[in-house]
This record gives C-alpha cells, structure tokens and sequence, in this order.
C-alpha cells in the first residue's frame, strides 16, 4: 500500500473514511478483498507470497493499513514480511495501543514501514523509523512511504481532493474514481528518497502505472454513524484484468 488517504472524526456522518492504494509489482500474486477462508473475521486482500495484507477490517470493526517506508539504502533481504503485521493485529484482541506495545521490540526485524491500527474507540499510527506511538488526531491525513502527513505531492494532492469529496455525499464511486487521479507533479516538488530523479517522476502520482509495477488496488472503506461498514474495491490480477468487490457488513 503506497497511500493511505483518511478522514478521521472529520464526516458528520462517517466517523472513518479510508481511500488507499496498493502499488506492487504486477507478477506478485495476490487475492482480492474478500473475507479470508482461515480467517473468516477479516475482510482484506491478501498477498500470496507471504500470505499478509495491505489493508483489512474485521467484522468487529478492526481496521489496519499499511505502508513500506521507501529507504532503498537500508533495505535488507532479510527482513521479516510487513504485511503480517497488519493480519496479527486483525486476528487479535489487542487494543490499538496494546499491539503497538507488543511489536515495538521487533520493529526493528521489518524493513521499513507505517502501521495504522484501529478499533471503535481509538485510531493509532506507529512507524518503525521513528518507534512513536501516535494517537491520530481528527482531521483529514495522508500516509504514502514516508511519515504521516508529510508534505509529498501525492499526499497533499489526496489530501486536497478527498476534503473536496467529502463536501457533499459521501460517493464510494467517487472515491474511486479520485484515487485514479495520475497527475505529476513538477520536478522541483519531488522528494529525494534514493531511487533516482525518474523513478521520483514515475512514482509521484497518486496512481502509477509502469511496464512492470503500478497501483494494483484502490480500495474505499467507509464507516457509518448506524454501524454500517462498505469496502469497496477495483483491483488488477496478474492478467491486468480489473475486478471490481463490494462488500457491506453492520457492526
């Protein structure tokens, strides 16, 4: 998951509104949202080759999100996979708060990566870059790889076009549709994460698409005042096929 926009305590109506997506590698196998066969608490995609998630919420009203932290200098190949962190906080009892507690000390064996967890009292964000337990305040965020909020385009321009959305209705199609949004922005905007001025280039839009790597999810997860929960989701296989899931639940 390469951006997370949010509205937290923000809707009159929807206390969480979630619009992210997932950036990969095209070839990586991978199962669209759904409710898990093991697990069927979780409602999430699914990564195939280590069997984590990138985004999920549990009919409880669980909820987590990641993603990577892009520091190419200090990526290890043996580091543990990110994506369980997210699937052992769903399939857990552990308040917010106590999960972060319990990873913190092994934070350290993940390259890097941005973890919200979240229940129906309270949403946390916790990094290994900065080991700080962060109670998220209300408002409208932004989360790509880099720390929370910080000011990259992608982020700022989310920021900016969910706070539009948001306006009126809330419209899932909408949101969709906005997390499709390809814009690059000039060059003298680009951050310097190690990767190369073209690479800044190709990965600065909200969704990218490459040969090889691009946006493999947009996904929209919505909570409701009533306890209605909606995830919705278009999504590319490794074909370039594009499916679109919706699934609705109540608390």
């Amino acid at each position: 998951m390469c951006l997370i926009l949010f509205a937290y305590q923000y809707h009159p109506e929807y206390p969480l509104i979630i619009a992210a997506n997932r950036d990969e590698f095209y070839a990586r196998p991978t199962l669209s949202a759904d409710y898990w066969s093991d697990t069927p608490n979780i409602l999430a995609g699914r990564d195939l080759e280590h069997g984590g998630a990138w985004l999920g919420v549990t009919r409880t009203g669980r909820i987590a999100a990641l993603t990577n932290y892009r520091d190419p200098a200090r990526q290890r190949s043996d580091a543990l996979s990110r994506g369980h962190l997210t699937a052992k906080y769903l399939n857990s009892n552990l308040t917010p708060t106590e999960y972060i507690k319990m990873i913190r000390p092994e934070a350290g064996s993940y390259n890097g990566f941005n973890l919200l967890v979240g229940d129906s009292s309270s949403l946390c964000y916790y990094s290994n870059q900065t080991n700080e337990l962060v109670a998220v305040s209300p408002g409208i965020h932004g989360l790509s790889n880099h720390l929370l909020d910080t000011p990259w385009p992608k982020v700022k321009r989310g920021k900016q076009l969910l706070q539009q959305a948001l306006i009126d209705s809330v419209d899932t199609m909408g949101l969709l549709e906005l997390l499709g949004d390809d814009k690059r922005p000039d060059d003298s905007q680009l951050p310097n994460t190690g990767v190369g001025l073209e690479m800044e280039r190709v990965l600065s839009p909200m969704f990218i698409a490459t040969d090889g790597y691009g946006t493999r999810a947009m996904s929209v997860l919505t909570f409701r005042h009533d306890g209605l929960v909606q995830f919705s989701e278009h999504s590319r296989n490794e074909s370039g096929e594009w499916k679109y899931n919706s699934y609705q639940f109540r608390l």
